[in-house]
């Protein structure tokens, strides 16, 4: 009966083994090139700031009344300040993500930018040190818009709410709606401080 069904089954042509495998071609080697010469490495953190350091800019301090702190007001050095827009009238600050102060402004909703002036290099140092008791010994009144710190004698301010917080890589991107602003009379004071490759200087016109 074996003997039929075998016999059967090659007259049919069907398989009575294990078929052989089936080849496969193999994949196919990836291409293996040189660096091409117009091609670079990732930029080093070091010489990117050795070179923007080139780039001479304006010192400000940005201070806010925190509201959640028994603390006191919260503020900051900041050397990253730039006019944004004039119509709606906008302003941007860049802070750290990693920065200790940014929640107690973004808790505001507000914040007052202090732009110093050339012999005010000290004030500064102050507030770019962490942990410490920044207002000890500063003198300030209330920005009349939003009630933040307004330093006293500084040649300029800004008076601003939180308008939009964006990302930019390792730093926030914080744009402010300018509620009220101010400065000094023409001729007043000594001029900006300036910040150009790790020293503060002033302006000679």
């Amino acid at each position: 009966m074996a003997a039929t069904a075998v016999r059967y089954l090659r007259s049919t042509g069907a398989a009575t083994a294990a078929a052989a495998p089936v080849p496969v071609d193999p994949l196919p080697r990836p291409d293996l090139r040189a660096v091409a010469a117009d091609e670079r490495p990732p930029v080093d953190t070091g010489e990117f700031r050795r070179v923007l350091g080139h780039f001479a800019s304006g010192v400000t301090i940005v201070t806010a009344h925190d509201p959640g702190a028994p603390g006191g007001p919260a503020g900051f050095a900041c050397q990253s300040f730039a006019s944004l827009s004039l119509d709606p009238p906008l302003v941007a600050f860049m802070v750290a993500r990693t920065s200790t102060t940014w929640p107690r402004i973004a808790r505001a909703g507000a914040f007052c930018v202090n732009i110093l002036g050339a012999d005010q290099g000290a004030l500064c140092r102050g507030f770019a040190v962490s942990g410490a008791d920044k207002f000890a010994g500063v003198g300030y009144t209330s920005a009349p818009a939003t009630g933040s710190p307004l330093l006293d004698s500084v040649p300029a301010w800004v008076d601003c709410r939180v308008q939009a917080v964006h990302t930019g890589g390792d730093h926030l991107i914080v744009v402010g709606r300018v509620e009220a602003l101010g400065a000094a009379a023409e001729g007043e004071g000594a001029g900006p401080l300036l910040f150009h490759r790790g020293t503060f200087g002033r302006f000679d016109g």
